[in-house]
C-alpha cells in the first residue's frame, strides 16, 4: 500500500469538501505528495490529525478552523411535507445515502449518511436539517468503508451513464451527417463539432484513474 492509500485509509471518507479538495482520496494524495497539511479534516478530528500526524511523522497540530470545526456525528433528514422531489440532494450526495425520484417524496437512510452537509446548498426549498443521534454516535472504521465502498459505486455508475450518453450523441451525430440536416457546409461543420467534442470527451473518460 503506498502513502496515500494508507492515509486514505485514516481519512474518514465523508467525502464533505471540507478540507478544499473533491473528495477524500484527492485530499489523501495532496498530504503525500507535501502540498496540503495533516490538519484540514473536521471529521476526522484531532484524533484523525494525530493518526496522520503518526503515519507522515509528522507534528500533529490543532484543526486548520478555515476548513470547519469539529463536531458531534449528525444526519440529514427531510422535512417530507416540504419536499417537492427535485431530486437535487439525491444528487448532490455522494454516498447515495437519499431515496426518491423526480415527483416522488426524498428520503434519508440515517445509517448511510455521512454527515457532509452536501445536500443542504442545493436544495430550493430549505427543507433539510442536520439532526443529531439521540445517543452518542462514534463514526467507526466500518462505516467510513461502508462509505468509501458506496461512494466509489456512485463514481463508476455516474461514469457509466456519461459514456453511454456520449456513444448515444456520437450515434445520432453520426447519422445526422448522413442525412439532408448536414447539406450545408456551416451544418456538416457544427455537426463535426459535435462529434469532435463527443470523442474527446470519451478520450477523457478512458483515461485509467488515479
Amino acid at each position: 500500500m503506498d502513502l496515500a492509500e494508507a492515509i486514505n485509509q485514516i481519512l474518514p471518507q465523508t467525502q464533505c469538501t471540507r478540507c478544499g479538495y473533491p473528495a477524500c482520496k484527492p485530499y489523501a494524495q495532496a498530504i503525500a505528495s507535501g502540498s496540503a497539511d495533516i490538519n484540514r479534516c473536521p471529521p476526522g478530528g484531532q484524533k484523525g490529525i494525530e493518526a496522520l500526524a503518526r503515519l507522515t511523522g509528522s507534528v500533529a497540530k490543532p484543526l486548520d478552523p478555515s476548513c470547519g470545526q469539529e463536531q458531534s456525528l449528525r444526519y440529514a433528514w427531510i422535512v417530507a411535507e416540504d419536499c417537492i422531489g427535485c431530486t437535487k440532494c439525491i444528487i448532490a450526495c455522494p454516498v447515495d445515502a437519499i431515496l426518491g425520484g423526480p415527483q416522488r417524496l426524498h428520503a434519508v437512510i440515517p445509517e448511510r449518511c455521512t454527515g457532509c452537509e452536501l445536500c443542504l446548498p442545493p436544495c430550493p426549498v430549505d427543507c433539510i436539517e442536520l439532526r443529531p443521534w439521540e445517543s452518542a454516535r462514534e463514526w467507526t472504521a466500518a462505516d467510513a468503508a461502508a462509505a468509501k465502498t458506496r461512494f466509489e459505486s456512485r463514481g463508476e455508475r455516474l461514469r457509466r451513464q456519461e459514456e453511454e450518453g456520449l456513444r448515444y450523441q456520437l450515434e445520432k451525430a453520426e447519422a445526422k451527417r448522413q442525412t439532408d440536416a448536414a447539406s450545408t457546409p456551416r451544418a456538416r461543420a457544427i455537426i463535426d463539432a459535435a462529434i469532435a467534442r463527443a470523442k474527446t470527451r470519451q478520450a477523457r473518460l478512458s483515461k485509467p484513474r488515479a
